[in-house]
């Protein structure tokens, strides 16, 4: 495995702990909603839908969930490396989900083994049954370690493994062709239809390029080309990319035309096109601004960017927890931990769950906590 360089350690860190809180309060802020209609949304929470936490949101849901145990199975493997051992990343990844799966109730058969208990798990939140995706329980509940050879659901290309999928995003020494096979080869462990695990590799590609420093625009631009290359056994990614692109350049248009392009976020490839238009459509087209708010409390750019896209995720009337949940990875995986609402962070549940995971995937990427 050849290693590029990676950015400094302070923004390496900022951008590990903003791609996964962003991810959750995205998440959160979707899970408040659901699945419910443009017009149930609004008829909630007035014109512009989803603007932010009520007393009773910012519980997240199994997205987040899956994401920080994609983390943990991750350190694991580089602490094993880190010490110089050789370990089979994908067998890392496997025993951290059947560790999830025993927190959702379910049990693997005999024939699977039965993981060591990490810090990871003794988080109650982590516990909770927040709906969880059908595809990822029923995959782990075989009992078999799905391979890209031999992928487990072969049929199934549901949002559920591309929103687990950003940490692979996150390490910052490893190529490109590396972080692809990482995440796709994780996605075949419960998903195993070719759009799931190729949407799965190159939102990881996204993130990897933005926490490298690439512009938002440009990073999109090059994993929409790489999708074109991966191969005509599943157009449909490709297809939603660019049609994502195609829709953002064209400025916010409705809910309605959101899903009549790129659909309602319950396939893999929908979710993330869903998100890349968000992200995009609201990019601010000038000026620059520092974090948090001005002397009059306004929202910096950073900080509306993220407002504004992430309310546009989760607001199309589709799979709200999983597109919000993606758009919050991106952009806090492209400003870092500036971007995010210093109130919206105050409603999150858990949050030291969140930084928690954070900082021992920043301890085994940097040597530092």
């Amino acid at each position: 495995m050849s290693i590029e360089p990676g950015p400094s350690v302070p923004a390496l860190t900022s951008r590990i702990h903003g791609c996964l809180l962003g991810g959750a309060l995205g998440d959160a802020l979707g899970y408040a909603v659901g699945t419910e209609s443009v017009e149930e949304i609004r008829s909630r929470f007035g014109g512009r839908g989803v603007s932010g936490f009520g007393p009773t949101t910012g519980t997240f849901s199994d997205e987040t969930q899956l994401t920080l145990y994609t983390v943990d199975g991750l350190v694991e493997a580089l602490e094993w490396a880190n010490e110089g051992v050789g370990a089979d990343v994908n067998a890392c990844l496997w025993l951290a989900y059947l560790r999830w799966l025993a927190t959702q109730g379910e049990a693997a058969p005999a024939s699977a083994p039965t993981p060591q208990p990490r810090w990871i798990d003794g988080h109650a939140v982590l516990r909770q049954r927040r709906n969880p995706n059908t595809t990822s329980i029923s995959g782990l509940a075989t009992g078999e370690m799905g391979t890209s050879v031999r992928p487990v659901n072969p049929g199934s290309k549901d949002w559920g493994a591309v929103v687990r999928s950003a940490p692979f995003g996150l390490i910052p020494h490893i190529t490109p062709d590396a972080v692809y096979k990482l995440s796709a080869d994780a996605a075949s462990l419960t998903h195993g239809h070719p759009v799931a695990r190729q949407a799965s590799g190159i939102f990881s590609l996204l993130v990897h390029r933005l926490v490298l420093g690439e512009a938002l625009p440009e990073a999109a631009s090059a994993v929409t080309a790489h999708a074109h290359t991966l191969g005509g056994v599943a157009p449909e990614l490709p297809e939603r990319l660019e049609a994502a692109l195609s829709l953002a350049a064209g400025g916010l248009t409705t809910p309605g035309e959101i899903t009549n392009a790129l659909g309602g976020g319950r396939t893999a490839e929908e979710a993330f096109a869903v998100a890349l238009y968000a992200v995009l459509a609201t990019v601010p087209r000038a000026g620059t601004a520092d974090a948090g708010t001005d002397d009059d409390g306004t929202d910096t750019l950073p900080v509306g960017h993220f407002r504004e896209a992430v309310s546009v995720a989760v607001a199309h009337g589709g799979k709200s927890d999983a597109t919000g949940s993606l758009a919050g990875n991106i952009l806090g995986a492209y400003y870092g931990e500036e971007c995010l609402p210093a109130d919206w962070l105050e409603a999150l549940e858990a949050p030291e769950a969140i930084r928690g995971m954070a900082g021992l995937l920043v301890g085994v990427t940097t040597a530092e906590g």
